[in-house]
């Protein structure tokens, strides 16, 4: 019921036309990357997607990760507008409820856009390379696995869209958190577990172990986060 009421509340917001245009636009990165110096990679030894993933992720995963938070922004923006957030309380609706419907629908559009970028890597390769027997499972692999490691930075971003009543303020501190995450180590197995910083890490067959840390990190990302904001609920009610 709350998802399809936020889907009734995105069609009077820029929400769904940002990450559809957000989508095409990362989507669009490896093409012209390619058609522009293709001559850099076409030589190289690895498979197409270890090339193509190599060459485009970093800003690939960077504009994923505006769009999380962009999206997240304009969700709460029309919470609090016009107090709409205040007149919801008086509702039978938990707080809870909404950061879920609103999480869900932020968890799908995030999905489309990946499923986009994957279209995308796949014409590149049938283009510029040879589409092996594996490439589809390989890129399965990646996708699931960077699907992954979105969810504890859309949830981040939804709690701190909930927290700030000013969309200009959590706009800011997502911003400031993006630009962080590219500055830090992404060999550093501690700070790559910042929820921003996560969705840079590609996956690597080679080194499945290491694939599978990042995933216990996400799960434990994920409950704290969650009860973050029961909690964060609980304490905001009491002072209001």
């Amino acid at each position: 019921m709350s998802v399809s009421l936020e889907c009734k509340k995105v069609k009077r917001t820029g929400f769904l036309p940002v990450f559809f245009c957000g989508g095409i636009l990362a989507a669009a990165f490896p093409a012209i990357n390619m058609a522009v110096r293709s001559e850099m990679y076409l030589n190289l030894p690895d498979n197409p997607i270890q090339i193509l993933l190599g060459a485009n992720w970093q800003i690939m995963a960077m504009l994923n990760v505006l769009l999380i938070v962009i999206g997240s922004c304009l969700l709460y923006h029309t919470e609090y507008a016009d107090n709409a957030m205040q007149k919801m309380k008086s509702l039978p609706i938990r707080e809870s409820t909404i950061f879920l419907g609103k999480a869900v629908l932020t968890i799908f559009m995030s999905f489309f856009v990946l499923a986009i970028e994957a279209g995308a890597i796949t014409l590149c390769s049938h283009h510029w390379f040879e589409i092996g027997s594996s490439f589809f499972s390989e890129l399965g692999n990646h996708f699931g696995y960077s699907f992954l490691l979105l969810l504890p930075c859309i949830i981040l971003s939804l709690l701190i869209s909930e927290a700030c009543k000013n969309m200009w303020v959590s706009l800011g501190i997502g911003v400031v958190c993006v630009f962080t995450a590219t500055m830090l180590p992404t060999t550093n197995f501690t700070l790559s577990l910042f929820p921003f910083a996560m969705p840079f890490q590609v996956f690597a067959s080679a080194d499945v172990a290491q694939s599978i840390h990042y995933i216990y990190g996400v799960l434990a990302e994920l409950a704290t986060l969650a009860l973050a904001q029961l909690i964060f609920v609980k304490v905001r009610r009491s002072f209001e």
